[in-house]
Formats: structure tokens, sequence, C-alpha cells
């Protein structure tokens, strides 16, 4: 269990290739994506969970600034750091682009296992 109270689960690999603040900002990501942190969820506060990773405060920081700025979450402040309903339309929009790109293979004839291959080599060059 987390020190900060906060739905949020985060285990950072030390010995990964992937920075730490990658790591944050990818799994805080995830669970709002796949809705394990619901729209209007509250995340601790940057140093709280900086404290509790043991890791810097700016790894924190620089995680939830990439996630604002790609409209997952909104800073409110001194309020905090919340899950942001313009979240759930990136999300839409992503799921819009699989649908038109599984039409496109299709239609020009592109195997599912081709098309998944084509996707997992465009998500590896995206990291």
């Amino acid at each position: 269990m987390n020190t900060y109270g906060s739905p949020v689960q985060i285990d950072i690999d030390s010995s990964s290739a992937e920075p730490p603040y990658e790591q944050v900002r990818g799994q805080i990501a995830r669970q709002i994506i796949d809705h394990t942190l619901a729209v209007g969820t509250r995340l601790p506060t940057v140093r709280a969970l900086a404290a509790d990773l043991g890791i810097a405060v700016n790894t924190v920081a620089r995680s939830y600034r990439e996630l604002e700025e790609a409209g997952l979450v909104e800073t409110r402040g001194r309020a905090g750091t919340y899950v942001s309903a313009a979240g759930e339309s990136a999300r839409a929009a992503v799921q819009r682009a699989a649908r038109e790109y599984a039409a496109n293979a299709t239609a020009l004839g592109i195997g599912r296992d081709e098309a998944l291959r084509m996707i997992e080599a465009a998500l590896d060059e995206a990291r």
C-alpha cells in the first residue's frame, strides 16, 4: 500500500533502461486509459509520490507535466493534480485511429498478424 492514500499504483524498476520519469508517466497514463484511475481522481502530490517511490521530486514533476501536456491530467494550482476528462477524448481519438487503421489494413489485404506486428513496431519506435 502506498503512503499517500491514493489509488495510484506505481512500481519503479531501477534496473530498467526506461528512465524513472517515463516509468511514472507511462504507468499513470495506462491507469487513466484503462479506467483504473477515474476522471476526477486526485493524484498524490509531487513530493508525496517522490518520497514514496524514492525518486527525485523533479522526476515526478516532469512526469506530471508530460501527463498534463497530453491532456490526461490537469493541475488546479494548490488544490492538486486530477485525472482530466480530456483523457477520455484522447482515448476516443486513439480508438478511432485504431479502427481506421484496421479498416485500411483489411482493405489493403494485410492480415491480422502482420497488421499487429506493424503496430507493435510503431509503438516500439515511439518509445
